[in-house]
């Protein structure tokens, strides 16, 4: 009965953790229809109907008290506000970066920065948390770098887009894990923390706040902008489900879904440049994380042991 219940368990956790990757890879599509609307307009609303969707969230789920308490745990602790202010600026770094990738036909760069952003966690985890890494991490590591130096010398120059969407995602969640606040929590404040300076923004933008919700061009485009705040929420819900429910090493295989889906996007309904080249530094990338998600299998490891074994015999 026990064996069911885990079973049960694993398999909500996987259909949650699919459901926030798949739906994060097609996000593209979404922000491809605001094309019309400025990328920091339609980051500023993104903001703010996020926040609203996470109040009608904590009402429904009745996660009120549980908000309250972290917000006077937080009032004793000053570093974590500090934390959650350089979330706050990392997380609408790399949400502008991401609009304005996909309305400037760049999703494939776009995509490459999501598959490179595990292994500069790797990085960031070595460096500033100590974490110990095992060789077939660091070859996988290598192999990514030598990707990206292969796009960069025989593309169009450095990817920056996906170097600083890889960097902004992954800093985040450094930030996040020094910091230590619940994903649920921490969005609803990040997002409380960003939504006054997007309001002032809308406020310039467009003299008064009333006609940043009205576009001659595309009048269902305020449906659109209102939607951002679920389209924004709901895959960050989800993934909380899977992570509580599935491995860390599953939901590290199950976040290449996203990318993936995104490459597919940009070359075959986008038309967006994809020469063989590009096919050479993403199979490096590929098998870069493949190494990298499967560092701790227990072939990887005997293999490791046993030449380790070999030089001390030597």
């Amino acid at each position: 009965m026990n064996n069911k219940t885990i079973d049960k368990q694993t398999m909500i956790g996987i259909f949650a953790g699919t459901g926030a990757y798949i739906l994060w890879g097609f996000l593209p599509i979404y922000w491809k229809y605001l094309n019309h609307v400025p990328p920091m307009e339609i980051l500023a609303h993104r903001i703010i109907w996020s926040l609203l969707f996470m109040f009608i969230v904590i009402f429904i789920m009745k996660k009120g008290s549980e908000l309250l308490l972290d917000i006077r745990y937080l009032g004793s602790h000053p570093k974590i506000i500090f934390g959650l202010l350089l979330a706050s600026l990392f997380i609408s770094t790399n949400w502008l970066l991401y609009i304005w990738a996909v309305a400037n036909d760049r999703i494939i760069e776009a995509s490459l920065g999501y598959y490179i952003n595990p292994l500069v966690s790797v990085f960031l985890g070595v460096v500033f948390l100590k974490e110990k890494v095992n060789v077939w991490q660091k070859i996988s590591f290598a192999l990514a770098t030598a990707g990206v130096l292969i796009l960069t010398f025989s593309f169009e120059g450095i990817p920056t887009i996906a170097i600083l969407l890889a960097l902004s995602f992954a800093f985040y969640g450094l930030v996040k894990k020094l910091t230590q606040i619940g994903a649920f929590t921490g969005l609803t404040l990040e997002t409380l923390l960003l939504t006054p300076v997007a309001m002032i923004y809308l406020f310039f933008q467009h003299d008064y706040l009333q006609s940043a919700f009205y576009t001659t061009e595309q009048p269902s485009s305020v449906l659109f902008l209102v939607g951002a705040g679920a389209v924004t929420a709901v895959p960050l819900l989800l993934f909380g489900i899977g992570a509580k429910k599935i491995p860390l090493s599953m939901i590290g295989i199950l976040q290449y879904i996203a990318p993936t889906i995104m490459l597919f996007l940009g070359v075959f309904s986008y038309q967006e440049t994809f020469q063989s080249v590009h096919f050479v530094a993403f199979s490096i990338i590929w098998i870069a994380l493949l190494l990298y998600s499967f560092s701790n299998a227990k072939w990887l490891n005997r293999t490791k042991k046993q030449d380790h074994i070999r030089r001390f015999d030597s």
